[in-house]
């Protein structure tokens, strides 16, 4: 739901106190540190059954409160104000759920669930309730994306004919875990994880998708699932998008390419926000800046490698945009950033493309 004042929790004056479900990659470095950056918002309570993340969440919060499971923290739902999902995949949905029942709005870590019709049923229960139901879609905000929205905006490209996106890296040995599980209860592999992000700005910035095809394949010795998938969206716009995600690219392309009728836009490498937050940087004063050797080109005829083009400055990122708005929704009833519907859309997308890779097709949706 967007727009509807949701009342304000807690004690008026007192920030909004967060319960985090999950202190792994997502929770450790993404949710934690921009909760506890937002004004408005301050970290409760870590849940993680982990003695070294227990210990890694005091030690970063040391005024926060620990819990084995999320049980003990449902257990004191009166004194919590939202609730953060940044557990496993297989996780999202059951835990989102309860937390709605509680009376709790939820944020919810990417992909919000395995299929579109769970996501719906979320955005459904969430609706009855009355309850924010948020999806972090956190890559909304990387550096590129808002630079390329401007050009969109200021009709720099003309009409846009095909949107490249590419998000790959190079690991030829699988690191194991959840996310390279082939079970398919895990929702592991880079369709669900990296193509949540490449489908969502899509769908962002090019509308509704009416046709999906995909390639996806297993490339590394050992791996169980895809690490190299390629997703062709035809979009009820008339762009194509061509989107890459890939744990097998030994030579990375740009992270965006965009060809439009009065010129393309070319951007290579990836929003530094995360290296920050994964080295202990703390949003502040220069956050999400780059300098002006990773400017991407606006021109045409011409490659950027070889000098085609201007140079066009790159907005700075701004993952704690995402938590602002999240703050501003529970306690001024402003629109939600990223809605569980947005959410279910990409997945119609993601599930489409997998059924596409699986059968040879072209899914029409």
């Amino acid at each position: 739901m967007t727009g509807t004042p949701l009342g304000t929790p807690g004690t008026p004056g007192s920030p909004l106190r967060v319960g985090l479900v999950g202190y792994g990659l997502a929770g450790s470095v993404f949710h934690a540190p921009l909760i506890a950056a937002t004004e408005g918002l301050v970290l409760d309570t870590v849940v993680t059954a982990n003695p070294e993340r227990q210990q890694q969440a005091r030690a970063e919060f040391p005024d926060v409160r620990l819990a084995a499971g999320p049980d003990e923290l449902f257990d004191r739902a009166a004194e919590l104000d939202l609730i953060v999902v940044a557990s496993p995949n297989k996780t999202h949905v059951p835990l989102a759920a309860t937390a709605l029942k509680a009376g709790l709005p939820v944020v919810v870590d990417k992909p919000v669930a395995g299929t579109a019709a769970e996501a719906r049923e979320l955005a459904a229960l969430a609706e009855e309730r009355g309850l924010l139901l948020s999806v972090f879609q956190n890559r909304r905000w990387d550096n590129d994306f808002l630079t390329l929205r401007k050009l969109l905006e200021e009709g720099a490209l003309g009409d846009v004919w095909r949107f490249e996106s590419r998000f790959e890296r190079w690991r030829p040995k699988p690191k194991g875990g959840w996310r390279e599980s082939g079970d398919p209860a895990e929702i592991g592999g880079l369709l669900y994880d990296l193509g949540s992000h490449v489908v969502d700005q899509a769908l962002v910035l090019f509308g509704p998708a009416a046709a999906v095809y995909a390639e996806s394949d297993i490339r590394r010795p050992g791996a169980e699932t895809d690490d190299d998938t390629f997703i062709a969206i035809t979009h009820t716009s008339g762009v194509r998008s061509h989107l890459h995600v890939s744990a097998t690219t030994a030579q990375l392309g740009p992270r965006f390419r965009v060809l439009g009728s009065a010129a393309g836009y070319v951007k290579y490498g990836l929003d530094p926000q995360e290296a920050a937050l994964r080295e202990g940087h703390r949003p502040g004063p220069g956050w999400g800046a780059e300098p002006e050797s990773l400017w991407g080109r606006v021109g045409s005829g011409e490659s950027p490698v070889t000098g085609g083009g201007r140079p066009e400055p790159t907005l700075p990122g701004d993952y704690p945009a995402y938590y602002a708005a999240v703050a501003k929704a529970l306690l001024e009833g402003a629109p939600n950033p990223v809605t569980a519907l947005e959410a279910a859309a990409a997945l119609d997308v993601l599930e489409a493309a997998r059924r596409s890779a699986r059968e040879k097709v072209t899914v029409t949706l």
